[in-house]
């Protein structure tokens, strides 16, 4: 159990991975639809549409399976064989780390537990090694493992417990508002991410130990081919 000082403004930091850490380039997708006389996007909004999207989140079904029910989700705007083609070129999506992001949440780590806490699928553990980043944070709760996504309380909770830091003792660090304000309904000091300078005023307190909550920022629009 971490120990509480009085000091800090939060003892741990619960951090999302995609649109804060991990970014995708959907120029191969974008390029795709074009061709095929779609509004770029497509995909995507089909993609991320609750009933194909929640299943892969909670490790109900398999990339594979996605891919497939994006591709009978795309019937009728273009051919089988081209619906197979845009689900593909969306679940292969380069992605990266920013290494700005990643080297102020090692920063933090020096003071407090690192927990990222990611709506992803079953493939996130080999993603985060492809990342350079399988042993970045103390702990990863994934919502395809523990079966809860955000914004459910469930997900924070575990989050909170893996950390060993009561929630009102727990920065919580998303680009979405509504997993924001999921976390302050808990008791978190919520932290709506849209740029690198969000997580260094939050450091720079942290470093000060200075008393607060970070207050939620404007929000940012989501980069596309991720889920949250």
């Amino acid at each position: 159990m971490t120990l509480r000082n009085a000091r800090r403004p939060f003892d741990a930091v619960l951090c999302d991975l995609d649109n804060v850490i991990r970014f995708y380039d959907t120029t191969e997708l974008a390029e795709l639809e074009r061709a095929s006389g779609l509004p770029v996007g497509t995909t995507e909004s089909v993609a991320y549409a609750p009933e194909r999207d929640l299943p892969l989140l909670l490790g109900a079904i398999s990339t594979e399976q996605w891919v497939e029910s994006i591709a009978v989700g795309l019937a009728g705007r273009v051919s089988g064989a081209r619906a197979h083609e845009l689900a593909a070129a969306l679940a292969r999506a380069p992605f990266h780390a920013d290494q700005v992001v990643v080297g102020l949440l090692a920063r933090m780590r020096a003071y407090v537990p690192l927990v990222l806490v990611t709506n992803a699928t079953l493939r996130l553990e080999e993603d985060l090694e492809t990342l350079g980043l399988a042993d970045f944070a103390d702990h990863v709760v994934s919502s395809a493992r523990v079966r809860v996504a955000k914004p459910d309380p469930g997900i924070y909770e575990i989050a909170a417990r893996r950390a060993g830091v009561a929630r009102d003792r727990c920065l919580f660090v998303d680009d979405r508002p509504e997993n924001v304000e999921a976390a302050i309904a808990l008791g978190m000091t919520g932290l709506l991410y849209r740029v690198p300078d969000d997580l260094r005023t939050a450091l720079t307190r942290l470093r000060g130990g200075s008393r607060g909550t970070a207050a939620p920022s404007p929000t940012r629009p989501g980069s596309p081919g991720t889920p949250g």
